[in-house]
């Protein structure tokens, strides 16, 4: 092969490559786990986007998965199991601000967003249920999940005060027995709160080997 005959055809192969890596999702840095049931927001926009895509691209139909994409794009979602601080240190309340406990890192702050049209998961109040937590990269550690006060407002940015000062469920290292749509899960049981109407779950898993905290916004109908 001639020497512009090679250029030609390795050029070729350049412009082939950055066409398959246009059309590949980022790939997965930082993902370690989150919650699928109750769903947590980026996991719940995640599968609304799947749903509304065409070729595995991601193209939510409900207005609030489609505003963050549109304040902070794809990759949070491609991520979702991925909503982490590396350096929390159980320190969550020190370096997280009020406004910014559903997304404190700057990937996921268009999550943050105080509406209340997020997509929702129908749980039974005052009942025991199965917690399920994706696995992506098994850890141990310790699941702290809180719920939202009676009267919170929903349209305001979630605080610290807003949630109830004890968690309703607590569990160290859950066995992996589970097997959802994405994957193994952590699975648990857990006693709901006697709560109704709507209201956020916030989840905090805190790994014992590493400060890496990951932090979950599940936003729930109790019935």
């Amino acid at each position: 092969m001639k020497v512009k005959g090679k250029l030609r055809f390795f050029g070729l192969l350049a412009g082939l490559a950055g066409m398959f890596a246009l059309a590949i999702p980022p790939q997965v840095a930082l993902a370690h786990g989150g919650l699928t049931y109750p769903q947590t927001r980026t996991y719940a926009c995640y599968v609304d986007g799947l749903a509304g895509g065409i070729g595995g691209d991601l193209d939510p139909t409900n207005p609030a998965c489609a505003d963050a994409i549109e304040m902070g794009g794809k990759n949070a979602l491609w991520n979702w199991f991925g909503n982490l601080l590396p350096d929390a240190g159980g320190r969550h309340q020190e370096i997280i601000p009020d406004g910014r406990l559903c997304g404190p890192g700057d990937t996921y702050a268009a999550y943050n967003q105080a509406r209340t049209d997020w997509p929702t998961t129908t749980m039974p109040a005052g009942e025991t249920v199965t917690i399920r937590y994706n696995a992506w990269a098994p850890h141990p550690g310790t699941w702290y999940q809180y719920v939202t006060k009676d009267g919170w407002d929903p349209t305001q940015p979630l605080k610290w005060s807003d949630l109830e000062p004890e968690p309703f469920d607590v569990v160290t290292d859950p066995p992996i027995n589970g097997s959802g749509p994405h994957g193994a899960e952590y699975t648990w049981s857990a006693d709901l709160p006697d709560k109704s109407g709507r209201h956020i779950i916030y989840s905090i898993w805190q790994r014992s080997d590493s400060p890496e905290a990951f932090y979950n916004c599940s936003d729930v109908i109790f019935e």
